[in-house]
């Protein structure tokens, strides 16, 4: 009987459906999940607001036109590195890469604050569990037969995030840059502020405490120092960006939703569907 017992054991173990989750040693629970609750919300929730952006900044970044409305650029072409982008009256207009071929430029810009999102380790959780269900939610096993992780191409690219960090930076710097110059007013005159400005300030701010509770930032300031007492200024920051990094997706969220709508701000004013109003 013992041999009878034994072999059935082994040939349960090894039957398809016993891959993934379900392999030996794991839990013998023939049901997905055992949650009561509507654990499907938040994944679908996710997958719906981060393909509304996909969907709305494809559009802006191929348009190329309505992007700049004096003295407001779109965080989108910002800086605007191509020849063919329009006279932005002071701005920064670079043409650093020439025409090429006509195209978009913020097909060239949106490579570096994408990218840095894209690796982001909030942004893995959301798109992970809502465009791959892996896993789709907490206690909930994911219906692939295998998972390798971040080892293999292309997700063994994620593990670059932190040099996407280096790259915000200066993307940030620069669209503060373009804050300053909102308070001119259409004919490069200091001292005038509008809604625009106002816009494009909370954008900013909001992109600012992002990047800085970034876990990479976080690590760079103090996650390798093995005696803080020695340290006592990076100790303070590290305290202080650890703090941001507990509303780490929160921030990603309302910066997500913060760049779009100061986009959609320019190409509204730019399209001339409104003028902006000026507060001074």
């Amino acid at each position: 009987m013992a041999t009878g017992t034994t072999s059935s054991t082994e040939s349960a173990d090894s039957s398809p459906a016993r891959r993934g989750v379900h392999t030996q040693g794991r839990a013998a629970i023939p049901n997905r999940h055992l949650r009561t609750d509507r654990w499907w919300v938040p994944p679908l929730m996710t997958a719906l607001g981060l393909g509304a952006f996909v969907v709305y900044s494809t559009w802006r970044a191929f348009a190329n036109g309505n992007y700049y409305a004096a003295p407001y650029v779109s965080p989108f072409y910002s800086p605007c590195l191509a020849s063919n982008c329009t006279d932005m009256n002071g701005g920064a207009d670079w043409h650093l890469f020439g025409s090429w071929w006509g195209i978009s430029p913020a097909l060239i810009v949106l490579i570096f604050p994408l990218g840095f999102r894209l690796t982001c380790y909030y942004y893995r959780k959301a798109y992970y569990r809502g465009f791959w269900a892996s896993p789709p939610a907490c206690a909930v096993a994911e219906p692939h037969a295998t998972y390798t992780g971040e080892t293999r191409f292309p997700l063994i690219l994620q593990n670059i995030h932190r040099y996407f960090f280096y790259f915000a930076i200066p993307v940030a710097g620069i669209l503060t840059y373009d804050v300053v110059l909102s308070f001119r007013d259409a004919d490069g005159n200091w001292g005038h502020a509008g809604l625009g400005t106002l816009v494009m300030l909370v954008n900013i701010t909001l992109i600012w405490a992002y990047t800085f509770s970034c876990h990479s930032c976080r690590h760079i300031i103090g996650g390798r120092l093995k005696h803080f007492s020695k340290h006592p200024v990076r100790f303070r920051l590290w305290g202080w960006v650890g703090r941001l990094n507990r509303h780490h997706m929160l921030l990603a969220w309302v910066s997500l939703i913060s760049v779009a709508l100061a986009d959609f701000y320019v190409y509204l004013v730019a399209s001339g569907a409104f003028d902006d109003p000026r507060f001074f």
